[in-house]
């Protein structure tokens, strides 16, 4: 089954990146510091997604 909060996520971060780099927007801006957020629920999620089928 499709994971939607994962595919949420990843289509969020796209998009973000993509108007960070068309606009050339410098570090510490709202939209670059959400994308850090968005790196960092990435790795909790799949790291947690992971966790089960290691056991």
């Amino acid at each position: 089954m499709a994971d939607l909060y994962l595919k949420a996520l990843e289509a969020e971060r796209k998009s973000l990146w993509a108007a960070c780099r068309l606009k050339g927007l410098p570090k510490g801006t709202p939209e670059r510091l959400r994308i850090e957020e968005l790196d960092h629920l990435l790795a909790e999620h799949k790291a947690k997604k992971a966790a089960p089928a290691a056991k």
